[in-house]
């Protein structure tokens, strides 16, 4: 049985820079329910968590507890290897009071990112009418792309 439950599935552009072009991958987030570890009684962890080194810390289980409040979400790619419970190297892992806290924009540029990892931000994208394109970066740089097959 899992401990996580899918949140969402979207794309984003692959290297973390939208560009027309470029390519694409699947991210999705991957919720671990407040209970997971958790230390209050009768939950089932009375020794101990068993997901505490790669999780968060296991939080009480909220009076009224619904089933919704989150102990972690977990963001991941389609090729995000997982080894039983444990996503191994993930984009990133927030506490469930993190994610609740995050407007989408925010967490959008956090995942772009953690996919571009050292490379430089594209801050414009230029297309030549014989359909190859120039991409600026926010370091200066430019990158040359080479014409798109069937560009007129």
């Amino acid at each position: 049985m899992s401990i996580y439950a899918t949140l969402w599935t979207l794309k984003f552009p692959k290297g973390g820079n939208d560009y027309f072009g470029c390519d694409w991958i699947e991210v999705f987030a991957q919720g671990v329910p407040a209970h997971v570890g958790s230390p209050t009684p009768g939950e089932g962890y009375e020794d101990g968590d068993p997901y505490a080194d790669f999780l968060p810390p296991a939080i009480p289980v909220p009076e009224g507890y619904d089933g919704n409040q989150l102990r972690a979400v977990v963001i991941a790619t389609e090729e995000t290897n997982k080894v039983i419970q444990r996503y191994e190297q993930p984009l990133m892992t927030l506490t469930g009071g993190e994610y609740a806290a995050l407007l989408f924009h925010e967490l959008h540029e956090r995942i772009c990112d953690a996919l571009r990892g050292d490379a430089p931000r594209v801050v414009a994208h230029w297309i030549a009418p014989c359909g190859g394109a120039r991409l600026h970066h926010d370091d200066g740089s430019v990158r040359e792309l080479p014409p798109r097959p069937n560009a007129t």
